[in-house]
């Protein structure tokens, strides 16, 4: 099958990325293929199923179009800047253009060095491909925009972590695009402004035709990010690991490494192992998202304009974050409590709940969800604190006009738990793929109540809480 590979970004400058092809595997198996999305991109799942199909997405074989390659980048890692990373295990084989014309990347993760390995190996074990296969494809099921998981194998060569031998994999993503604030980052520190140019006038092309200019470029991201991190405030998701590298242009979520979701509510809650002093914490996410927007608009100066004057509309442009973002947190929150279009008069009422779910440990999708089934009593420690917030909700709920479908379809149902995501890659390395088929069908339809799926709905116990995750590199 040939796919229709138009690789535009391997037609930029030779500084923009390295040619390299991905590293073979030993012996490649499939995992999984994701027929949905291959139907979105024109390919025939069928064949990608196939030993063919298989090789492709293991490595082993470079498709006709395709024009390998790993592209340079840089990136604040917790707030320090590193001036050249670059794909260090990630292979983008091209751009795929669908039968309706839209424009997605093809990467291949895992699948070998690059110049830009830094003495890694470049490849990916089983564990962290299956996680980021499962979250990603939720992220799309909940509505987030989110990077894809096309498919998932083995490679049948062993990778090693951590003095264990892992299994290695690779995962197929899909993404509107892999242009980072890390990517302008790279040229930036390195005075290139003919890049930072070129850079500039592809991505506009690409993701915001509409806009124009270093301004509009910076506008649309600033509205993209806003939207985007109040989207994973509502459902408790915690990146881990907000690097400027891993903040795409597009809008898009990407890189699931040390990611989890909330169980028990708490605003400082922190999940991955590498985050030592809760940079990254859930409810830091916003600012963070900001300090990202704002090493952008630093790089874009040199396009904006000479002198204060940039600095001083750069600014100007980032300012309309914070209230963009606090306009969609408003709105995606009042759905989760059935208000159709909460004012900001309606903030006071979700703090407080809020409040009460930190104080009392209640379990965040649970709470929300149990909003809508005459549940979310019980998943506080003392019940009262519920029930003194509770007519002050009814009160305001009696003014609007269909809250139980709101509350329907603003609450998951389930969500990927931590301690379910261990147990399915505790079997998957153990050669039982089962139990990951059964949480990828349990979270494909989260908001609808399946009572084949009741089990995933339950928050873990106290010997089940996971507290720590890690990025898998």
């Amino acid at each position: 099958m040939r796919l229709a590979f138009d690789p535009s970004y391997a037609r930029l400058p030779e500084r923009f990325f390295a040619r390299q092809d991905p590293t073979p595997g030993a012996a490649p198996a499939p995992v999984v293929v994701n027929r949905a999305l291959a139907a979105r991109l024109g390919i025939d799942a069928v064949w990608l199923e196939s030993a063919e199909g298989t090789a492709v997405l293991a490595g082993n074989l470079v498709p006709e179009g395709a024009e390998p390659i790993a592209q340079a980048y840089a990136g604040h890692q917790f707030g320090g800047f590193v001036p050249q990373l670059g794909d260090g295990r990630a292979i983008l084989l091209g751009e795929i253009v669908t039968p309706d014309e839209a424009r997605f990347d093809l990467v291949l993760k895992g699948a070998g060095r690059t110049p830009w390995s830094r003495g890694g190996d470049g490849r990916a074990w089983l564990g962290p491909v299956l996680r980021e296969y499962l979250v990603s494809e939720t992220m799309a099921a909940l509505g987030v925009p989110t990077t894809r998981a096309l498919g998932a194998v083995l490679t049948g060569s062993p990778v090693y972590r951590e003095g264990f031998v892992r299994p290695g994999a690779v995962i197929a993503r899909v993404a509107a695009s892999h242009i980072r604030v890390g990517t302008f980052e790279y040229f930036a520190a390195r005075g290139d402004e003919d890049a930072l140019a070129t850079l500039c006038d592809y991505t506009l092309s690409r993701h915001y035709p509409e806009a124009e200019g270093p301004l509009g470029l910076l506008a649309a991201a600033v509205a993209a990010q806003a939207k985007l991190v109040a989207q994973w405030m509502s459902f408790g998701f915690i990146h881990g690991v907000m690097n400027t590298d891993n903040c795409a242009l597009s809008g898009e979520t990407i890189d699931y490494g040390p990611c989890a979701f909330l169980d028990a509510y708490h605003p400082q809650t922190k999940f991955s192992a590498i985050d030592s002093y809760g940079r990254y914490a859930y409810a830091n996410q916003p600012q963070i998202a900001l300090w990202n927007l704002a090493q952008l608009a630093s790089c874009l100066l040199p396009l904006i304009g000479p002198g204060p004057a940039a600095v001083e509309q750069a600014q100007a442009v980032l300012d309309g974050f914070t209230p963009a973002y606090q306009a969609e947190w408003l709105f995606r929150m009042g759905r989760k409590i059935g208000l159709a279009r909460a004012t900001p008069e309606d903030r006071p009422l979700i703090e407080a709940l809020l409040s009460r779910m930190a104080t009392e440990g209640a379990d965040f999708t649970r709470s929300f969800r149990g909003l809508a089934t005459g549940r979310a009593r019980a998943e506080f420690a003392d019940p009262a604190a519920f029930d003194s917030w509770e007519p002050l909700w009814q009160a305001r709920l009696a003014r609007e006009v269909v809250p139980q479908a709101v509350l329907a379809a603003a609450n998951p149902v389930r969500i990927p738990r931590n301690h379910r995501i261990e147990e399915m890659i505790t079997a998957a390395v153990a050669g039982d793929f089962a139990p990951f088929h059964r949480l990828l069908a349990a979270l494909a339809h989260p908001f609808d109540p399946e009572e084949d799926f009741a089990a995933f709905e339950a928050a873990p116990t106290a010997e089940e809480r996971v507290t720590r995750t890690f990025c898998g590199t």
